[in-house]
């Protein structure tokens, strides 16, 4: 993983550029997913397989960009600078907290038959365990990074021996690996979790689930932006 300044600050422009035109071109895919709800032709959204799978190609070229520049630094994407105030304070283990796919669900999808709600019912079960497990090597994480400005301020005081200053170094590349190990099961976590429910639902009901989906998030972002807005200008 790379740790210079110039990589860091070319990571944060180059990310934040992909990321902005991936907003652009979820708003586009919104856009159809709502059209084809209009239709209220169920075959014909049933025909509209291309489009689903356009969308989840959508999210796994995000999920690839994410993870190729996690790899050079992973502490970008704990606090991205990209976000805005309000998406970060959302933020679970560098993306988005998993069981709030299930609020996005029953909030959008109300009809399900009882083999539906069965193996939502098993999904959620799953999801929620792994997530309390994730959350618990979070913190351990987070206790780590709290530890690493006393540890460089030792070093930096000059009061550190070569074996200080060996086990600092240790110890922030151990951090990062934990880090990045964290951040792809949460990612894993995400992925699985939303394969897991589409394959419980219709085609109608995809449609819906991830129209709902994209909805949330760029609202989010919508809301973020309107208050650093306001912050800034007072």
């Amino acid at each position: 993983m790379a740790d210079g300044n110039g990589s860091t600050s070319s990571i944060v422009e180059n990310f934040g550029a992909f990321f902005n035109g991936w907003l652009i071109r979820q708003e586009r895919f919104l856009e159809q997913l709502v059209q084809a709800l209009r239709s209220q032709d169920e075959e014909e959204i049933e025909r509209r397989g291309d489009l689903i799978q356009e969308v989840l190609s959508h999210y796994d070229q995000y999920s690839a960009e994410k993870f190729k520049a996690a790899r050079e630094q992973v502490l970008l994407f704990y606090s991205p600078p990209w976000l805005t105030s309000f998406e970060k304070a959302q933020l679970w283990v560098g993306g988005f907290k998993p069981f709030i796919l299930f609020k996005i669900l029953t909030n959008s999808v109300t009809e399900f038959t009882p083999e539906q709600e069965q193996a939502i019912e098993r999904v959620k079960c799953e999801t929620r365990k792994e997530e309390r497990e994730l959350t618990q090597a979070s913190a351990a994480i987070q206790e780590s990074l709290a530890a690493l400005p006393l540890l460089n301020l030792v070093r930096r005081c000059g009061r550190a021996v070569d074996g200080e200053e060996l086990e600092f170094e240790s110890a922030v590349r151990k951090l990062k690996e934990d880090m990045l190990r964290a951040l792809e099961s949460a990612d894993k976590l995400r992925g699985s979790t939303v394969r897991k429910l589409l394959q419980t639902l219709s085609p109608v009901q995809t449609v819906k689930f991830l129209a709902a989906s994209a909805e949330f998030q760029l609202a989010v972002r919508k809301w973020g932006l309107q208050k650093d807005q306001e912050r800034e200008a007072t």
